[in-house]
């Protein structure tokens, strides 16, 4: 009786083998939950957020920090140089502080935008960002985010430009060296430069602080979030 009910389990395993695999596939690893994952993942970003966008939101924050300082633009760099050999290096840095400030202060803009984008992590994408490259999570954000945040930053940019000056400071540099070039004169529009340039330096601070919880078993700082990302170790 005992051999009939194996023979029976044989067959029954062999003939619904695809089916049972179908089954495994949709179990969690190791005994992991996705709503556990998204967990970790949220719990993950969320600390990005807060240890990397409030220091760039701080006087300082963009232009003190090499890695996400923004540079004048490319057209533009020949005019800086030129002010410094002419004696007007001062003046430059000066413009250079202010566009990094009107930066540090769009900023103030993104963190309930990013909370709200965490928030909408979904269990189906969360074992695919957790077992994707080092930056996965931080793309998942910058592709929900992205559009929404150039839209409050770009204001603004445009308004912290005017409050601190940097309007005028801009136009002075540009004046000055429109009066002694004897090339095409410049008249750029630094708002549009700015804002990608700010949206740019947090979506990089994030990745890093995403690459350092993949990369460092120190860095995970909840027991959930160890035991999540102990899975992508693996892979």
């Amino acid at each position: 009786m005992i051999r009939k009910i194996l023979l029976s389990l044989v067959i029954f395993t062999i003939a619904g083998c695809g089916e049972l695999q179908q089954i495994v596939n949709q179990l969690p690893d190791n005994g992991i939950a996705n709503a556990d994952i998204a967990a970790a993942l949220r719990q993950a970003l969320n600390e990005g957020i807060e240890r990397q966008v409030t220091s760039l939101m701080k006087e300082g924050g963009f232009y003190n920090q090499p890695d996400v300082r923004i540079l004048l633009p490319q057209e533009l760099q020949n005019v800086e140089q030129k002010m410094r050999d002419l004696g007007f290096g001062s003046l430059a840095d000066e413009g250079i502080k202010l566009l990094n400030r009107a930066a540090e202060e769009a900023v103030k803009e993104a963190k309930p935008v990013f909370v709200k984008a965490v928030k909408e992590i979904t269990f189906d994408d969360a074992r695919k960002i957790l077992m994707g490259d080092q930056t996965a999570a931080t793309e998942y954000l910058e592709r929900k985010t992205r559009e929404e945040l150039y839209r409050k930053f770009y204001p603004i940019v445009e308004k912290s430009f005017q409050k601190v000056g940097a309007d005028k400071v801009w136009n002075k540099i540009i004046t000055n060296y429109n009066r002694i070039s004897f090339g095409k004169k410049i008249n750029p529009n630094l708002n549009d430069y700015v804002t990608q340039k700010a949206l740019e330096g947090v979506y990089k601070k994030i990745a890093d602080e995403e690459k350092r919880i993949r990369t460092d078993i120190n860095a995970r700082t909840t027991e959930l979030m160890k035991k999540v990302f102990a899975l992508q170790d693996k892979k």
